[in-house]
Parts: structure tokens; C-alpha cells; sequence
């Protein structure tokens, strides 16, 4: 079956600091078996316990390898965790679909055709969701794509529910999202959505320009990234800003060469590799029990129970916050974080924008001269939020809300042993961890003093 599709498994998991909704063993076993033969080719088929056992240690290794999780060949909990989140439906391993590398048109012209149209969107939100997804691959290539009106396209694009003439059925909500064929004759470069879904033109529901600017990557011939940033990532995520990450642009100027008017197109970062040794952090703060830790587009969650910290876009999870955050502090008592970026701040219950924000930071009854934070810290014990500007800092009382008096107070005097800049801090037990450049400093809030000096990464296992 040389099909893509988008798989969308309910979606309780996505963007849930919870873990995975686990069921049985005897469930997860079964929920992991469909999805290592669906993307790994686990084989079917009767052959002796011992193989198949061999088999399924050897193709969850290979899947953990791709999502570039602890290797245990065990089904652990971050494995379930990234089986259950959104995704598309292209094996990440082998044959891609069994059909030969490198299939691409040979022309640089290509047509589409939309036959026909979703009730979810005026129909003019669908011609433009198309016409950008496919100006994203464009602007990278010398390929050029031609609007026709009837006939037969290159790439024809249709929305239909269940069996909708191709004999590979969708499935009402949720599940398969939609699917793509590989650049070819006949019915190559198809590209179907499921009109059992609700499109959308923001993060409201399935977002149509995200989902057809993937799937047409596969009908141009591109197969699936590791890069946990790029478009062409399995699984699924909302973010806004020009969709390609440098992976992307590599992928399919491979197929087609750059473009020739010399376009200058910005990827979007890289995702961020935890064990740079070079690697320094945007914002950190607590939330509910586990670490995040903000860097460009993504945050990394660490978790106690959690081997392998997890890295997502923001705006997969926070899609009204900005993509740049300066810095970031959680109130236990409120159950609220925090977030800074330039001169305003935003409020998050969990998931959810707290009503009123965003406001301008000067609230806080900082001076205007400051543009933006460098990191923000609150010391549950005493009640007080630390604000880290340049050589500077300041005390905010939670419970009153205003300023402690005899502030900005320099950084280098009170914190003795530290750099006299911050970009990140976080408090655990009586301890500060600082982290400045590619060093991390463990302060005891206590005595006064700084414990031990580590690489800014040792907080993310390397």
C-alpha cells in the first residue's frame, strides 16, 4: 500500500504534561504492535513466540532510535507517550511504502486541482490554506505550480469521508487525518483530506494550511525528518512562522535543486541537540511537579519519572504565547507560570491563557527602562519572585504585589561566586540553579554560596 496518511490518534495525550493515557499491559502491547507494523514494518504473521518477541524488541529499538528516545527496547512510558500523539501515517523506516526513492515529477511545473471543497472554511480560506502550503515549497526549489480548473492535475486534491474511491477509507473523527500518494502517474500526487474532521485556518481545530503544506511534501516526494522542528516530522503540532526547518529545505532541494532566483529563505532553528556542549537556555521554571526549560521554538520537560527529557514546540502546547521566551517563573499558590518575552507577560493556568493577560511587565512596578528579563525565579519558601535584568535583579512580594523597597541590587555583590548575568533559574529545596552561557552554577540560598559548577546540560542527563 503505497499510501500517506495522517494518523491522529485521540488526542488526550497531545500536549499533556500528564504522560500517556495508559491502559493494560495487555492494551499497550496491542496499541504498540499496530504501531510498529503500521510505521516499522513489524511483520505479520504465525511464527514461533520467540521470533515475534525478537522482532518487536528489535523494531521498538529502531522506533525509540527515530524519536531519539532512551533505547531500551522496552515499552516504557515515553515511548507509549510519543505512540499516542498526533501524527501522519508515512512509515518512518525502510521502503518508504514500498515504492522506490527519489520519486519525483519530472517537470518543474506541476498542477493541482481542488475538485472539490470543506463546509468548515469559505471556500477562499481553502484556495489560500492550498496556495501558501505549496508556495512553502516553492520558495525553496525551482518548482512552479499551476492552478487548473477541470481535467486531470498532477496533484488532485479532494476532501471525502470513509470510502471516497481510492479503496483506502478513512475513518470518521479523529484517527486518519488525510493522505497523500508519491509523485507518479494516475493517482501519484493525490492528496485527500477526511471530511470527518473539522478544518480550521488557526489552532481552533485541524489546521488545513499545516496539515496540506506536510502532505504535500509527500506528494512532491519527501519522506519523514528525525528533526523534531521540522515540517516533515510525523507528528503533528500547530505552530505559526515560516514552516521549514533547515531539514526540510535540504530534503527537497535534494529532490529539485535550490531556487534560482536565489530566494533568501530563513528556516526555522533547528531543534535544539540537549548535549551541545555549546547549548544555553532561553527561560526555565517549575510547572506542577516537572521542569520546563524553554529554548527558540521548543521546551524540554523533564519529569522525575521520566528518563529522557521531551522536546515539543510551544506553540504545539501554548499556541497564544509568543515563539521567544525571555523568562519564566511558576506561583505554586495561584497554580499559574508565568511567562516573559520583551515588555509584556502572559499567565497559564496549565494550558490555558489566565483572562486579562497579556499585560505590560512595568505592572510589576519595574522601570521602564527595562525592555525585557533575563530570567525570573520564585523561592516558594519566602514567598518572593526574583526578576533578573542585565547586572541586576529584584524582589517582588507575591502576597502584597509590589516591589520590595532598596531595589535593583547588583547580581555579582549578592550572589558571591556567580556570573554577574542570568539567562535561566529555577529553585529546588533551599538551592538555585543559575545558568549563564553553557554553565550552570548550584547556589545555596542558605549560606550564601555557590556548591558546585556544571555544564549548563548536566540539568538535561548529559
Amino acid at each position: 500500500d503505497t499510501m500517506l496518511f495522517w494518523l491522529l490518534l485521540p488526542l488526550a495525550a497531545h500536549s499533556s504534561l500528564a504522560g500517556p493515557l495508559l491502559g493494560t499491559e495487555k492494551d499497550n502491547r496491542l496499541l504498540a504492535e499496530k504501531y510498529l507494523r503500521r510505521f516499522y514494518g513489524l511483520p505479520v504473521g504465525l511464527q514461533s513466540q520467540k521470533r515475534t518477541a525478537a522482532d518487536f524488541k528489535s523494531k521498538l529499538q529502531e522506533m525509540q532510535r527515530f524519536f531519539k528516545l532512551e533505547v531500551t527496547g522496552n515499552l516504557d512510558d515515553n515511548t507509549l507517550d510519543v505512540m499516542t500523539q498526533a501524527r501522519c501515517g508515512v512509515p518512518d523506516m525502510g521502503e518508504y511504502n514500498h515504492f522506490p526513492r527519489h520519486l519525483k515529477w519530472k517537470n518543474n511545473i506541476v498542477t493541482f486541482r481542488i475538485v472539490n471543497y470543506t463546509p468548515d472554511l469559505r471556500k477562499s480560506d481553502v484556495d489560500r490554506a492550498i496556495r501558501t502550503a505549496l508556495n512553502v515549497w516553492s520558495d525553496a526549489t525551482p518548482l512552479r505550480f499551476k492552478k487548473l480548473y477541470y481535467g486531470t492535475a498532477d496533484i488532485m486534491i479532494s476532501f471525502g469521508r470513509k470510502e471516497h474511491g481510492d479503496h483506502n477509507p478513512f475513518d470518521g473523527p479523529n484517527g486518519l487525518l488525510a493522505h497523500a500518494y508519491p509523485p507518479g502517474q494516475g493517482i501519484g500526487g493525490d492528496t485527500h483530506f477526511d471530511e470527518d474532521e473539522h478544518w480550521s485556518k488557526d489552532s481552533s481545530a485541524y489546521n488545513l494550511f499545516i496539515v496540506a503544506a506536510h502532505e504535500l511534501g509527500h506528494a512532491l516526494g519527501m519522506s519523514h525528518s528525525t528533526d523534531s522542528g521540522a515540517l516533515m516530522y510525523p507528528i503533528y503540532s500547530y505552530a505559526t512562522g515560516y514552516p521549514l526547518a533547515e531539514d526540510d529545505v535540504k530534503g527537497i532541494q535534494a529532490l529539485y535543486g535550490p531556487n534560482p532566483d536565489h530566494k533568501k529563505i530563513k528556516p526555522k532553528p533547528d531543534a535544539p541537540q540537549k548535549c551541545d556542549p555549546t547549548l544555553s537556555f532561553d527561560a526555565a521554571t517549575e510547572l506542577r511537579g516537572e521542569t520546563i526549560i524553554f529554548k527558540d521554538k521548543f521546551y524540554w520537560r523533564l519529569h522525575p519519572q521520566m528518563h529522557e527529557p521531551e522536546l515539543t514546540l510551544i506553540k504545539s502546547t501554548w499556541p497564544s504565547i509568543p515563539n521567544k521566551v525571555d523568562a519564566a517563573y511558576e506561583n505554586p499558590e495561584k497554580d499559574q507560570v508565568i511567562i516573559f518575552s520583551g515588555i509584556r507577560m502572559w499567565a497559564l493556568n496549565g494550558y490555558n491563557l489566565v483572562e486579562g493577560y497579556p499585560k505590560y511587565i512595568h505592572k510589576l512596578g519595574l522601570p521602564k527602562s527595562v525592555r525585557k528579563l533575563d530570567a525570573a525565579v520564585h523561592i516558594k519558601d519566602k514567598g518572593k519572585t526574583l526578576l533578573f535584568h542585565e547586572e541586576e535583579y529584584w524582589s517582588y512580594d507575591e502576597a502584597s504585589g509590589t516591589m520590595d523597597s532598596g531595589y535593583p541590587r547588583s547580581i555579582e555583590n549578592d550572589f558571591p561566586g556567580m556570573d554577574d548575568e542570568v539567562d535561566a533559574a529555577v529553585y529546588h529545596y533551599g538551592f538555585l540553579y543559575f545558568f549563564h552561557d553553557h554553565t550552570q552554577y548550584e547556589y545555596s540560598y542558605t549560606s550564601r554560596k555557590v556548591i558546585r559548577v556544571l555544564r549548563t546540560n548536566f540539568i538535561l542527563g548529559c
